[in-house]
């Protein structure tokens, strides 16, 4: 394996090879440092970043720098300078090296050469180090007496390396606090030095008394040294060590805005301005109304637009924090004043009409945000100027196809589905203007319009049919060539049509957008309109567009994939033409959905890959299979009752035996079979749901309202007939006022009150069991199985991607292969993990914490057969760790007393900052073979040979 072999191997993006690669393409870079040529060592060095990022466990990582350092001790300078950059690009790994003392000793020995560049280098490394030594106290004194250096290559080394000590220890930053003090304030200092060293202090807020000396100098600089360079350095060191200390932001943000008021420079305004923004993200509650007011006056009384700007943007960041409220609300005693004659709203309102669409977008934003959050009197007037505002904006970005167009444009567009989001009364007007636009808007602009359309759609549902016409007319001359603009256009004008339509298409719209489809849409596009079609409940139209799909894709996983589609389309299809009271009308199309899901499964299961295993496509379409076979076998049960209803002596039986039930006859015990299938569905989407840490909003809720669905009809059925006593009603009921997110949703939750609502009132009525009450059961489950199944995003795409590999020592030479252990020893597993991620970490929900399960099962055992108490047979043990960069370690305690093979099983799972627990995996098993310590076995030969009875075997806790 050359050095080419092993680049080749590190470039791979795939996880999970085994120890033995990356030990070979360590050897293989490690000959690579060993060669006579500067540029093979040159080549390994800068492989190792992808050696750590492909086996992240200490280990390896630990072995690989101490090889580097090694080159560091050893190489020339450009050796040097390389390793220096790959310790800064694997940062998060320097944890991870075990010997550090070794490590540190190799490179330090450098900070003794004669060559200053060398010794610049080594500063440099030593600050990239700082994390993992902070407390060193030769590296603080090789950098503090670096500082008096004559080189400046040495000195700017040794000024980096402070400021990274400093950030990091407590005693280096007070130690070197003084000498930095001096040498700023020192004359014999140059000023491009002094500016180098200032922003040092912005570390020194470890205590009070180092964060108020350091704000004591730098008010110094402020007042001493008046020129633009050094005022913006001070400033911006001053905002970022008030930032990290909190106290002393109020007092900051006063300074900064002195500056910004009274300072002519456009430099120093601008810098105030980014610092000021930089405060508003930090600490917006600390804003007090005089803050706010004199930003505002400064924004109105400003000449240029870029300073307006960046005043705008402060404000806009302010204006969805809590600093509006503090500067609407009045203090007592103070006269009131409305607020559309504030200060702030009429820079809101001038801005909107300012001829810089960035002005006017921050306008909009304050303006929109001041009418959400401030419900006064005079509101109406504000409400108006928002809108008018909003929609002058728009008509104005609408035709600008540039990228600061567009960015405008979706500004305003989110303010103005805000804005409708928490006054619904301003709705009408303002879709109306919206579909006014499409048709004079550019695509790149009608794209954006239509996404807000949709938003608004899916809000207020209400609005859908009077979109409608317009949105169709558009789709008819929409698409016109086969670009990519047309093409997204295309996708989004059929989302907003399905969200209008509330999944009921007619045959007019169908045939519109099929005619667009054949004429100018590629494959890709198809499939996004059906993939939308299939979120939106539009199952008949949407199986249709896999049906022309399937034979146009180049491999046959797709093919099976696009077909699984289909049949789960037509399956959801056979369903939606249920009618209420047709009860084997209903059995006919479960029946009939049943067989589609059949084939759909079986393609489903041949669509997927090693690398796609579609786990979660899989578990949720079984669980669909099996909710619709107990609806069906619950219509099955309720017909039951005509066929063999309750003997005539039914009531005597139950009053003899004292069981209420047995009045209802047969149907009673199959209906308890019936409730316990449903409770067990339930607990098997709760299962699902917890796996699911990387789905997205709108998955989780479908997934959980197919629980809820299961756990509604065993609550019908235990009310109906089983136990109407009991059963009670205030658990399972739903708030009117729940906010609903998607139209499956709202139509779900419908269901459920109105179920809720008829059961009720019969329990009331009629005691059990009559025709009523299986009719009853059987009118929710045609409710439930009339609201179209929504396929969620998480079913066709992930976005976020997270997961656990875990590393156990020790382990067995070959799998198979179990870990020998003495009985009368206890095992320590030490449990290491790495958290991967995909291109997006962190968009739905962050890991807090790892959970780790390790548990012990006796498998098979070779010790004297005699009884043995159940604790010793198993070990059980939980332990939570937070990772650090992604990584985490720690171990666990085993104890095996007992002779013979036992498996050991850890399993992972995660907590996200709410503190959910979600079951993401992996589960790893390693056997142990639990041997017969010596001393036991020579006492058990010795007894044996006397002739006397072996005593139990020996182990730790007989000990003492």
């Amino acid at each position: 394996m050359s050095l080419s072999m092993a680049r080749s191997f590190l470039s791979e993006a795939c996880y999970g090879e085994q120890e033995l690669d990356a030990n070979s393409a360590l050897m293989e870079l490690d000959k690579g440092l060993r060669s006579g040529k500067l540029g093979e060592q040159c080549e390994a060095v800068v492989l190792f970043p992808k050696l750590f990022q492909k086996y992240p466990f200490p280990i390896l990582i630990n072995s690989a720098f101490l090889k580097l350092a090694d080159i560091f001790r050893l190489g020339n300078n450009f050796l040097r300078l390389c390793v220096l950059k790959v310790t800064q690009q694997s940062e998060k790994h320097l944890e991870k090296i075990l010997n550090v003392d070794e490590f540190v000793k190799r490179v330090f020995s450098v900070i003794h050469s004669n060559d200053p560049v060398a010794r610049a280098i080594t500063l440099r490394m030593l600050g990239s180090l700082a994390s993992i030594i902070p407390e060193r106290k030769n590296a603080h004194h090789s950098i503090r007496q670096s500082l008096d250096s004559h080189d400046n290559v040495e000195v700017e080394a040794a000024i980096f390396a402070a400021a990274s000590f400093s950030a990091q220890s407590k005693d280096f930053a007070a130690g070197i606090c003084n000498k930095v003090s001096e040498m700023i304030q020192g004359l014999d200092t140059p000023v491009d030095l002094k500016l180098k060293l200032i922003p040092m202090l912005q570390h020194m807020h470890h205590d009070a008394s180092l964060a108020s000396s350091s704000r004591e100098l730098l008010q110094h600089l402020v007042n001493s040294y008046p020129s633009t360079p050094m005022v913006i350095v001070s400033l911006h060191t001053f905002t970022q060590l008030a930032a990290f200390s909190l106290i002393d932001i109020p007092k900051q943000l006063q300074l900064l805005l002195q500056y910004l008021r009274d300072d002519p420079r456009k430099a120093v305004k601008r810098l105030a301005i980014n610092d000021l923004k930089l405060l508003a993200k930090k600490a917006p509650h600390l804003w007090i109304r005089e803050n706010t007011q004199t930003l505002c006056e400064c924004a109105l009384t400003i000449p240029y637009n870029s300073l307006k700007l960046g005043m705008l943007a402060v404000l806009s960041t302010l204006s969805g924090t809590i600093a509006i409220k503090q500067y609407f609300s009045t203090a007592a005693g103070s006269s009131s004043i409305p607020p559309r004659l504030t200060d702030l709203v009429k820079l809101a309102q001038e801005c909107c009409y300012h001829s810089n669409l960035s002005v006017a977008a921050h306008g909009v934003v304050v303006l929109s945000s001041i009418a959400i959050s401030c419900p006064e009197k005079d509101i109406v007037q504000l409400e108006q100027d928002t809108v008018l505002g909003v929609e002058s904006l728009l008509m104005l970005c609408s035709q600008d196809s540039s990228p600061s167009g567009q960015a405008t444009l979706k500004t305003a567009l989110t303010s103005l589905v805000k804005l409708l989001k928490n006054r619904p009364h301003l709705s009408q007007p303002a879709v109306e203007f919206l579909l006014g636009q499409l048709h004079l808007s550019c695509d790149s602009s009608r794209v954006l319009m239509c996404h807000a359309l949709a938003a608004i759609a899916t809000h207020l549902p209400v609005l859908g049919d009077g979109m409608l016409g317009d949105l169709v007319d558009l789709y008819r001359v929409a698409g016109h060539s086969s670009t990519g603009e047309q093409q997204e256009l295309l996708v989004s004008l059929a989302t907003v049509i399905f969200v209008a339509s509330q999944s009921s298409l007619s045959s007019e719209v169908k045939t519109v957008i099929k005619q667009q489809l054949e004429n100018v849409a590629n494959g890709w596009t198809v499939y996004r309109i059906a993939r939308q079609a299939s979120r939106m409940g539009c199952h008949e139209f949407s199986s249709e567009l896999y049906q022309c799909l399937r034979t146009r894709v180049a491999s046959e996983h797709f093919y099976f994939w696009l077909n699984s589609l289909k049949e789960f389309s037509q399956a959801e299809q056979c369903l939606s033409h249920v009618e209420e009271g047709d009860y084997s009308g209903a059995m006919s199309a479960i029946a009939e959905a049943l067989r589609s899901y059949q084939k759909g499964i079986a393609s489903l299961t041949a669509a997927s890959t090693p690398l796609s295993p579609l786990t979660f496509q899989c578990e949720f379409i079984k669980l669909r299979i099996d909710t619709l076979q107990a609806l069906s076998q619950l219509i099955c049960t309720c017909n039951s009752l005509k066929t063999s209803p309750p003997p005539a002596i039914a009531t005597t039986i139950a009053l003899t035996s004292g069981n209420d039930v047995q009045r209802c006859g047969r149907i009673s015990m199959q209906m308890k079979v019936c409730m316990d299938e449903f409770r067990g569905l339930a607990a098997r989407y709760a299962d699902l749901h917890q796996s699911l840490f990387d789905a997205d909003y709108a998955t989780l809720r479908n997934v959980e309202l197919q629980q809820q669905s299961c756990l509604l009809v065993s609550h019908v059925i235990e009310a109906l007939i089983l136990d109407p006593q009991a059963a009670s009603f205030q658990e399972h009921g739903t708030s009117g006022s729940v906010q609903t997110e998607s139209e499956y949703e709202r139509r779900m939750m419908s269901v459920f009150n109105h179920v809720l609502v008829e059961v009720e009132g019969l329990s009331k009525k009629h005691p059990p069991v009559s025709h009523l009450h299986t009719n009853c059961l059987c009118d929710a489950v045609i409710a439930l199985l009339k609201v179209p199944l929504s396929f969620q995003r998480y079913f066709f795409q992930k976005l976020q991607s997270t997961s656990i590999k875990l590393a156990l020592s020790p382990s067995p030479r070959t799998p198979s292969e179990p870990i020998p252990v003495q009985n009368s020893q206890q095992l320590t597993l030490k449990v290491e993990g790495v958290v991967q991620h995909g291109s997006t970490p962190g968009l739905f929900r962050k890991i807090q914490s790892v959970c780790l399960n390790v548990t012990s099962v006796l498998q098979s055992k070779t010790g004297p057969d005699y009884k043995i108490p159940l604790d010793s047979k198993t070990n059980e043990i939980d332990q939570r760790v937070e990772p650090h960069n992604d990584y985490f370690s720690t171990q666990f305690l085993l104890n095996f007393s007992i002779l013979g093979t036992h498996v050991v099983t850890v399993e992972a799972s995660v907590v996200d900052e709410s503190g959910i627990e979600w079951k993401t995996g992996p589960k790893t098993m390693v056997s142990v073979k639990s041997l017969e310590d010596p001393y036991s076995q020579q006492l058990r030969h010795q007894l044996q040979q006397s002739g006397t009875q072996p005593a139990p075997q020996r182990s730790s806790y007989i000990r003492f």
